[in-house]
């Protein structure tokens, strides 16, 4: 069974940085991608960036391009969302995911949350 946790959520003033993690597991096979996604109230979901778990395919969402930075930790079983230049919109709960799709990445653009099957309970990030 896939479990996933985010942390280091809270509040930072515009301009600012937060580094958000995700402790994961039961990931084997099962697990080809792990995903970031944001909804802030009466928005949709939204996809902010995926890479597979190797590592080798990384995508981003157009809104955070040059800001956020993801990565993976397989040692630690640890996934990270850096995020720079914190702007009031990219205020939203955050939520990690897991996806065992071969195209969880690559059609991440596309397909957005309707790729992922494991998610984590989010963590709150407010910019102002």
């Amino acid at each position: 069974h896939v479990q996933l946790v985010e942390s280091g959520g809270g509040s930072v003033q515009v301009g600012g940085s937060l580094r958000l993690s995700c402790a994961y597991s039961g990931c084997k096979w099962n697990c080809y991608c792990m995903g970031w996604f944001r909804q802030a109230p009466g928005k949709e979901r939204e996809g902010v960036a995926a890479l597979t778990i190797d590592g080798d395919v990384i995508y981003y969402g157009d809104p955070v391009k040059g800001r956020f930075t993801t990565s993976l930790d397989l040692a630690n079983n640890a996934f990270y969302l850096q995020m720079n230049n914190l702007k009031p919109e990219d205020s939203a709960m955050y939520y990690c995911a897991a996806s065992s799709r071969f195209d969880c990445v690559t059609q991440f653009g596309i397909g957005g949350a309707s790729l992922y099957t494991y998610w984590g309970p989010g963590t709150q990030v407010t910019v102002s």
